[in-house]
């Protein structure tokens, strides 16, 4: 998701917000999901509600199709079919129980963010809505229940954002200091992959010792030769261990520091010792690193832009959208103020300034309207363009360099040091959340 600066604040609702990637893997997951045939029954009971085995089928089935295709492309084993069905009833078991707090908390969403989130969907998949639906009932799915699990990443998402991010601190000393170590280094990124074995916060000293032998010898059969994805999908207990504990590309600066200092030692290709945080133990591969140079240092090109925004729905189709800014763009080529069509015409806050959104950074705006705003020359208007809110019509105002101001460093330090404390929060608060769940395992039952 992209990340705003205090100047740009009036594109949050429509603008710089992108579609977060679970809703993107849950379209990828659902399109290679088999539809289950068999007798349902209850493989879990998490607080007194029930996971069944055609919900754990169905999820399984898309994991093992991520797992093939990553096969495809970088080779290693499948972990065996029972390992995988653990760790999946596992995941719906902590997915079960935070969509339980949520809803004792009282977090929604509503029918229209809803709609408004598979609008996004469709469009981030250059699809119609009436195509993607007919793309996700191809495959076998239900409409129905694609839609009820999108409501639950949302809920998951915001449930997140309250009892997590929400409460991480970072105070003006931290930033002063990470601005001073950073002021002359590069800027590293690092791709890598995470196992974790999860310590309950109650653990007695035998349990504790138990999880680090489990811990170290995950790590002798790593370094014996075997493949680090396997076995992250069969033993790790991270969100994405059914990746094969791929994290991907990830700025050093913005992990946390256990992390950032164990990868540092690192060669690429080269696994860490077992690491210990209060969420359990951790093992880290390091595939790759890259420098991606001075840190908020060089001074960069803004651009000061302008647009008008329509929005699709059930009764503005593409088309209609397209046409209408043709229109738009007709009538200010022949004289018409941009500004005063925007106040009539846009639909995104910015319509009450004139469309002016004020000098963006780099990154400050989906790529789809940052790359055609980057092709115009000041002074010109773009023909419709397309982005996961609408169709936008973008006029440059104007071009400039200069180094970055200190209101925006220090905002991009704040964001880059609540990142390196909100995975390791996350963790600490699944730990405790899981602790807390009183859950019944009836896999093997009847077996």
């Amino acid at each position: 998701m992209k990340r705003i600066s205090a100047t740009c604040s009036a594109l949050l609702a429509s603008l710089i917000l992108s579609q977060p990637v679970f809703a993107q893997q849950r379209m990828s997951a659902a399109m290679t999901a088999p539809v289950a045939n068999e007798v349902d029954r209850i493989v879990a009971v998490v607080n007194d509600e029930p996971i069944t085995s055609v919900e754990l089928n169905s999820r399984l089935g898309s994991a093992v199709a991520q797992l093939r295709a990553q096969q495809k492309t970088q080779g290693g084993e499948m972990p065996p079919m029972d390992v995988l069905q653990k760790q999946m009833l596992e995941r719906l078991v902590m997915e079960r129980a935070q969509l339980q707090l949520a809803r004792d908390n009282g977090l929604q969403v509503d029918e229209n963010a809803l709609d408004a989130a598979m609008t996004r969907i469709a469009q981030n998949n250059r699809m119609s809505m009436a195509q993607f639906r007919q793309t996700i009932e191809k495959e076998g799915l239900s409409w129905a229940r694609f839609r009820e699990e999108i409501r639950s990443e949302i809920l998951l998402t915001r449930l997140r954002e309250r009892e997590v991010d929400a409460r991480i601190a970072v105070s003006d000393g931290e930033i002063d200091n990470f601005l001073n170590e950073q002021a002359t280094q590069t800027t590293q990124e690092v791709n890598l992959q995470h196992i974790l074995v999860r310590v309950p916060e109650s653990a007695t000293p035998e349990a504790l010792n138990k999880l680090k032998q489990k811990a170290q010898a995950t790590l002798d059969r790593i370094r014996k030769g075997e493949d680090f994805s396997k076995i992250a999908a069969s033993v790790s207990e991270a969100p994405e261990a059914l990746q094969g504990g791929e994290v991907g590309w990830r700025p050093l600066d913005r992990l946390p520091p256990l992390f950032a200092d164990a990868l540092a030692k690192l060669q690429p290709g080269q696994t860490s010792e077992v690491l210990r945080s209060s969420a359990g133990f951790h093992i880290l591969r390091l595939n790759d690193r890259r420098t991606t140079g001075a840190l908020m240092t060089k001074p960069v090109e803004q651009t000061h832009a302008r647009h008008i925004l329509i929005r699709t729905s059930p009764a503005v189709t593409d088309t209609d959208a397209q046409q209408r800014l043709l229109g738009i763009k007709e009538r200010v080529e022949h004289g018409t103020d941009f500004a005063e069509l925007a106040k009539i015409n846009s639909a995104d806050l910015t319509a009450s300034k004139g469309g002016d959104l004020g000098w963006l950074y780099p990154g400050d705006t989906v790529p789809e309207f940052e790359i055609a705003m980057n092709q115009l020359k000041p002074g010109q208007v773009s023909n419709p363009v397309q982005s996961p809110f609408g169709w936008h019509l973008i006029q440059v105002l104007d071009r400039r360099i200069e180094d970055v101001s200190s209101e925006r460093k220090r905002l991009m330090a704040r964001q880059a040091l609540r990142e390196r404390k909100s995975d390791e929060a996350y963790q600490d608060w699944l730990r405790q959340l899981r602790d807390r769940t009183y859950v019944e395992y009836h896999l093997d039952d009847g077996r």
